[in-house]
């Protein structure tokens, strides 16, 4: 479980491909590598994987093919920036929402507006999820914890601050980009209830 705050942007380092079509990614890091230890969980763009190797300033994970086909991991490359999170402990403040690091859906983002004080990233997910986005709901894009700011047909609107820009993966999403979208947990456990 996780609360969908950021800790650090880590880099890819390496990925090693297997020939069924998993991957190991190799992760530099620091402030996530204080406590983790073999076998913890960790979110890479809000995608729980499990730490398979630790190393001075790196960890490592695997995800297999059933991940790299429901979520954007398959996109990164050596090189590029992730959004990481340890797990959450019983005694950690919960400043966003709960969030699993079960990944619904990938999403794109449609467009990003810059505004005085923030910037406003609208992102298209498939129709299916969209009745689980209320507006002022809660949602993660990336691992993020956001709050929808408008919800229109097909996307829906977020309104990103200074501080989630620059610590977070936002600063290097553009428009066409692939995110990891995971729906308020609540919501469907609401909707699993209420068809008994």
């Amino acid at each position: 479980m996780f609360t969908g705050i950021i800790e650090e942007i880590g880099v890819i380092r390496g990925i090693r491909r297997s020939s069924a079509g998993a991957r190991k990614l190799y992760i530099e890091c620091k402030a996530v590598l204080e406590d983790l230890k073999l076998g913890d969980s960790l979110a890479v763009n809000g995608v729980c994987l499990t730490i398979v190797e630790k190393g001075k300033g790196k960890a490592a994970v695997e995800v297999v093919e059933e991940t790299i086909k429901k979520t954007s991991l398959g996109n990164l490359n050596s090189g590029g920036p992730v959004n990481l999170e340890r797990a959450a402990s019983l005694n950690s403040r919960l400043g966003g929402h709960l969030v699993q690091g079960h990944v619904d859906a990938t999403g794109k983002v449609v467009s990003i507006e810059k505004l005085p004080m923030s910037w406003m990233f609208r992102f298209r997910i498939p129709k299916t999820l969209m009745k689980y986005i209320i507006p002022v709901g809660s949602i993660a894009v990336n691992g993020v914890s956001l709050t929808v700011a408008e919800k229109l047909s097909d996307s829906f609107k977020v309104a990103i601050i200074p501080h989630t820009f620059e610590n977070t993966v936002f600063k290097y999403l553009r428009v066409g980009s692939s995110v990891n979208i995971e729906i308020d947990m609540i919501a469907k456990y609401v909707e699993s209830l209420l068809r008994k």
